[in-house]
């Protein structure tokens, strides 16, 4: 077959073809959100969109939201290098949301009204909690957001052919503008339906990518899976666990830990919950939600173990991209260049829905909780609160690409695996304890909040990931105490004890009614 790449890592298929579709998609998209966005006057249309989503195309845009650049371009990378040790991430991200499931959505669905502080606000102190929440979102946002964006630069580079910062940060700056329009124009609603759009999109590609497969080696995943190892430096070792974790164990267990209850507590995915009408349809979106993303993780096992089997392990570390470029490789070598313009245009598509998702979270989280809660004390003009909700999201997403630039050439699915870190350490343990917990209190909620978060921040800091390892943010530097590179196994117990603490040693009296109130609203969705 003719191949136009080189092997030390060049461009890789037609640079224009691959713009050509990317900017077909963003034709479409934008004229999507504009033609829905025309209801957004009050805070429910651009907040949840009204609540006038089923649950199936709730469960499709969750699976846009949450299916980001690192479970396309990430987890991919890391079958096709370590095998099976790199198809664990898909199982943590998927099991999560048994999670979400069976605990939250349903309690979030009928407690709350826009954002995860109603829901921890309800029988708390309003300005306390409210603050601690929009803090916890902003910073969990703002990490998951910087990882997306360094995706994009790593994706640019490999497929326009710009390998200078200077190229890939204005990229990343296109991408942050292209997303800034979505939620000022299109809100939830509008939002929602790029999510939809790139989730279809991401689904049928990733089902394409297999079959093309499978179909090379005869439909035998035997054959696959020996050439695969064949083709890799670890040989068959990619084949069984231990390739990436053997010798660091517990680091493996506190990355599990981190993403299976990192979901339930992100707050982007929370919000999802509040654009259908009932905790019913929010149920069933899970369940849509799961359907999707489970043939999809099962599509990157394939993926990975085929990338591995037609490009090779080697080059694939030596490309441009490293291990992010493995799927738009892989779709080179069996489609050629157009299917390399689909798959890029796609994982483009990708980090652009998901940071659309994102902005608006942390800008509805900001505007709902902090400027109409705290400082208008509920009584904010829904025209003001929409407003400052726009103006919140030109920062947020200003302060993405920033990030986003300095951070070019990061691993990007281990990114995303410390703010799921940060969103089970910070989030999960106060939302479980104020919807099945009577006792629980203001002073927990805080120490909760406040103790994951600090001490999770604190970890990372202190571990492998900022210094003292060829991979670190800084290489040459060294001052790292902690040895893991997920902090979820402290940082997570460390969060439901320091809540628990917190409830205990308050003395703090618990409002009775208010929590009657909840725990009636929690369990049927009726409001006074």
């Amino acid at each position: 077959m003719t191949t136009n790449h080189a092997e030390s890592g060049g461009q890789v298929g037609s640079p224009l073809l691959n713009l050509a579709v990317f900017g077909g998609f963003v034709a479409i998209t934008l004229y999507v959100v504009y033609r829905v966005s025309s209801r957004n006057a009050s805070t429910a249309d651009y907040y949840a969109a009204g609540s006038a989503f089923t649950g199936r195309k709730n469960g499709i845009a969750i699976t846009g939201d949450y299916l980001s650049a690192a479970s396309f371009l990430g987890i991919a990378g890391a079958i096709a290098v370590h095998g099976y040790d790199g198809f664990l991430y898909s199982i943590g991200f998927l099991v999560a949301w048994l999670v979400a499931l069976l605990l939250v959505a349903e309690g979030v669905r009928n407690t709350g009204r826009f954002t995860m502080g109603d829901v921890l606000a309800y029988r708390m102190r309003q300005r306390p909690v409210r603050a601690a929440a929009a803090t916890s979102t902003l910073v969990i946002s703002f990490f998951y957001m910087v990882a997306q964006m360094a995706g994009a630069g790593g994706l640019v580079a490999l497929l326009l052919n710009v390998h200078g910062k200077g190229g890939q940060a204005l990229v990343i700056c296109v991408v942050g503008l292209v997303m800034i329009f979505y939620v000022l124009v299109g809100g939830m609603r509008g939002t929602t339906w790029v999510q939809v759009i790139k989730a279809t999109l991401l689904v049928m590609t990733a089902v394409l990518m297999t079959v093309f497969l499978l179909g090379k080696f005869g439909f035998s995943m035997s054959a696959l899976l020996e050439e695969a190892a064949a083709h890799n430096a670890d040989g068959q070792k990619v084949l069984e666990p231990g390739a990436q974790y053997g010798h660091a164990q517990l680091d493996f267990i506190s990355l599990s830990l981190a993403l299976v209850f990192g979901a339930a507590g992100l707050p982007h995915v929370l919000m999802r919950f509040y654009t259908v009408p009932n905790a019913g349809q929010a149920r069933r979106s899970v369940v849509w939600a799961i359907g999707c993303m489970a043939v999809f993780y099962l599509a990157t096992l394939v993926i990975g173990y085929g990338a591995s089997a037609l490009v090779g392990s080697d080059r694939i570390l030596s490309s441009t991209g490293k291990e992010n470029s493995a799927a738009p490789l892989l779709a080179f070598e069996i489609g050629g260049t157009l299917l390399l313009g689909i798959v890029a245009a796609v994982a483009f598509a990708t980090i652009i829905a998901v940071v659309a998702g994102l902005t608006l979270t942390a800008s509805a989280s900001f505007a709902h909780d902090v400027y109409a809660n705290i400082f208008r004390g509920g009584k904010a003009e829904p025209a003001a609160e929409v407003r400052v909700a726009r103006l919140t999201a030109v920062v947020v997403g200003l302060l993405a690409m920033i990030g986003g630039v300095l951070l070019i050439g990061q691993n990007v699915a281990f990114l995303v695996a410390l703010a799921f870190a940060f969103a089970a350490s910070a989030n999960l343990s106060t939302l479980l304890f104020s919807l099945f917990w009577r006792r629980f209190n203001t002073t927990g909620t805080l120490w909760g909040m406040y103790g994951g978060l600090s001490s999770c921040l604190l970890l990372v800091f202190f571990s492998p990931v900022v210094s003292g390892a060829p991979t670190s943010i800084f290489p040459e530097a060294d001052f790292h105490v902690f040895p893991l590179t997920n902090p979820g196994i402290v940082s997570i117990p460390l969060s439901f004890l320091f809540a628990y603490l917190g409830t205990v040693l308050s003395k703090e009296q618990v409002d009775e009614a208010k929590q009657k109130e909840m725990a009636v609203r929690a369990l049927t969705g009726i409001h006074r």
